[in-house]
């Protein structure tokens, strides 16, 4: 805000004068917070408890001031409320990514963008002012680390006297380049957003974003919501961020812990389920089939198959004869058949299911000894569960098994594998299941990717995981029903937020629609929440990519922009001249701020990366996240943002898969400033 009139000017500056103040006042208090976290870990360490309780003090304390120690540098400010009305009438809160205060019992001097007075920062309207008079936004310099005087500039909006508009601050921090990993949107939420950040715990919501709409962001900040409000419940629970990739894990790594929470587990879907090393690659029938949620039917019959009694329908078991010093306790047939049966209807996991066999076969040899000799002590009920006749009793009937076995014996043997799929695959899809060569035996067999999902779903078949009790799950729309089966086993207790784009499915199993989805993951009552209107992408990208939108096989809502001022370029060239457009397009973009993206076909990423280096442009890979140019391959693009995208042949990238118009979609939508379209072929829209 730079006023014409001398006397708005000195207002100004003295404003920011006094806000400066402050800042530097909050600086020294959060050194001071940060000083005395440490020092409550030596206290913490002489405090006089029982081992178990000093353990856990010590741990706690240790996190917080690990956590405090690790806090990104930057700006401890960006906005700031006054109220005049309601139960904040009189105060002023300035609000952060966390809290700051001199004392614990004192007035904070800031406020966590989280609490509920925060709301309104981001809520409050002209029309509905909330009790706020004025909300004021701080305008900081481009890569501050946090020193005062890089404030440079505040904007207030007088909503309790009906005064609001756009914000300038607002739209330079949207529209900063972007080099590096992932920013987080504290300072720029907006409504919509902010709605779905504040979602109760117990809910569970599916964002369907448009590209450039921030629907990572919000799960991101929904995450660390949930984190602040419910820290107990969180730390019991646990908070799982499922990315597609590790590249796209650590572009957005930074996120979390510059809103105050470290310590978040970040992951893939594939390294939750790596029971084993993936040495073997699958036909595309093959993997399309393992990841049918069929299988989950033929797994649970191929497992429960090894559940009989026809030993004992056939009297090779007769009864148990359990000997007890001089006594000897026998179970009959028929009650043996009869507890199997029982168990064997409860549906409950494989591995509880022959414990449950075991204690309830003992609990009958229990209630024998009782009315014979009196009651029996938890030492004689543990020797009898033990004993060898129960045991093998229990092998023949229900046996163990590790889910390798399952899977193992399943692709491996052509009998088990038809009475397993019997009704459920033909004689085609199960020839497809077969391994060409099977192993000795499960210890000696060589895994595919898709291998993993059955083994999990075999797994959880047996002995349900342990759950978290949240799960943000981003790029959803590339997840098949066997994947979000192996979520939903994770989210049993849990709820989930599911971010994704069904225009951006790629994958030979994507969803086209959320209903499916949701249906696998175990909560089909989880509302679609649409978010259509981008901060990020301009509109003119936005409209090239919605004209493409219509060739795609899914019911979405196109996306609109409120940005009218990126730049779209289509150069038409002849093939030969490819390497040598797609270099002046680089060299273009050079010219202006940011980071640079080269999306190429991932058959011609080699090409474009030799005629860069012959015109002495370098160029590194898309993990290398703060390069100023970067080659990236359209399959692994997804999720990630550059400043300028030079898109390399799109024909190509069409034809590279399945649903190559989909990547491309994916490619388009990857720019948020300018967007540079080479091609020596017809233009697949």
């Amino acid at each position: 805000m730079t006023p014409a009139d001398p006397a708005p000017r000195l207002a100004l500056k003295e404003s920011l004068h006094l806000e400066r103040v402050h800042h530097d006042r909050c600086r020294a208090a959060l050194a001071a917070m940060v000083d005395g976290a440490q020092e409550q870990v030596v206290i913490g360490e002489d405090v006089s408890a029982s081992g178990a309780d000093a353990e856990v003090l010590g741990y706690q304390l240790r996190s917080q001031a690990k956590e405090m120690r690790e806090l990104p540098e930057g700006p401890l400010f960006f906005g700031k409320l006054e109220f005049d009305r309601g139960d904040h009438a009189g105060q002023a809160y300035h609000l952060g990514r966390l809290r700051i205060t001199e004392h614990p019992a004192a007035p904070p001097l800031v406020v966590d963008w989280r609490a509920p007075v925060s709301r309104a920062f981001y809520q409050a309207s002209a029309r509905d002012p909330q009790g706020v008079a004025v909300r004021r936004r701080f305008g900081w310099a481009a890569g501050s680390k946090g020193d005062s005087a890089d404030l440079s500039g505040l904007e207030d909006e007088h909503l309790g006297k009906g005064e609001s508009g756009p914000s300038a601050i607002v739209a330079r921090e949207i529209e900063r380049p972007r080099v590096g990993p992932m920013r987080d949107i504290a300072a720029t939420i907006q409504p919509e957003q902010d709605d779905l950040v504040r979602s109760d715990l117990a809910v569970s919501v599916c964002v369907q974003g448009a590209p450039g709409t921030g629907k990572t962001a919000v799960g991101l900040h929904r995450a660390a919501y949930l984190l602040y409000t419910h820290p107990q419940r969180m730390r019991r629970g646990g908070l799982l961020v499922l990315g597609p990739n590790r590249i796209f894990l650590s572009y957005i790594s930074q996120v979390l812990p510059a809103l105050g929470e470290s310590g978040v587990r970040q992951s893939t879907l594939q390294d939750e389920i790596a029971r084993r090393p993936v040495t073997a690659t699958d036909a595309r029938a093959t993997a399309v089939l393992k990841h049918d949620p069929r299988m989950a039917e033929v797994l649970r019959r191929a497992l429960y198959a090894r559940v009989s009694t026809a030993q004992i329908n056939s009297r090779e078991i007769n009864s148990l004869e359990i000997r007890d010093g001089s006594y000897s306790w026998r179970v009959g047939a028929g009650e043996l058949a009869r507890i199997v049966a029982d168990v064997r209807e409860e549906e409950p996991p494989y591995g509880i299911g022959r414990e449950r066999v075991r204690s309830r076969v003992v609990r009958s040899v229990q209630l024998q000894a009782e009315r014979r000799a009196g009651p029996q002590n938890g030492a004689w009920v543990q020797r009898v569960s033990r004993s060898r006749v129960i045991g093998a009793f229990l092998d023949a009937v229900w046996p163990k098994v590790r889910p390798e076995e399952v899977v193992a014996e399943l692709l491996g043997d052509r009998g088990e594998l038809e009475a397993a799929a019997d009704g459920v695959l033909d004689a085609e899809e199960q020839k497809n299941l077969l391994w060409a060569r099977p192993p000795r035996s499960w210890k000696s067999a060589r895994w595919s990717a898709a291998d993993l999902v059955l083994l999990d779903e075999a797994a959880g078949l047996v002995e349900h995981p342990a759950g978290y009790g949240h799960l943000v799950v981003d790029e959803a729309q590339d997840l098949s029903p066997m994947e979000c089966r192996a979520i939903a086993r994770r989210a049993r207790f849990g709820s989930v937020t599911v971010l994704g784009d069904l225009a951006q499915g790629t994958t030979p199993w994507a969803a086209r629609s959320w209903e499916t989805v949701l249906r696998h993951l175990g909560k089909p009552d989880a509302a679609v929440v649409p978010l259509t209107i981008g901060f990020r992408v301009p509109q003119a990208v936005v409209g090239l990519a919605n004209r493409l939108l219509g060739h795609l096989d899914v019911e979405v809502p196109e996306g609109r922009s409120l940005r009218g001022d990126g730049e779209l370029a289509i150069r038409p060239t002849s093939s030969d001249a490819l390497p040598d457009a797609v270099v002046d397009a680089v060299r273009d973009s050079l010219a202006h701020e940011g980071s640079v993206g080269v999306v190429a076909a991932d058959a011609d990423v080699a090409r474009v990366r030799q005629a860069l280096d012959a015109a002495g442009i370098a160029a590194a890979g898309p993990d290398e996240l703060g390069a100023r140019v970067s080659v990236v391959p359209a399959s692994v693009v997804k999720g990630l943002e550059y400043d300028h995208v030079v898109a390399v042949e799109p024909a190509a990238i069409a034809e590279a898969e399945e649903r190559g118009l989909h990547r491309l979609y994916v490619v388009l939508t990857r720019a948020v400033s300018r967007l540079v379209v080479v091609h020596g072929r017809p233009l697949p829209f």
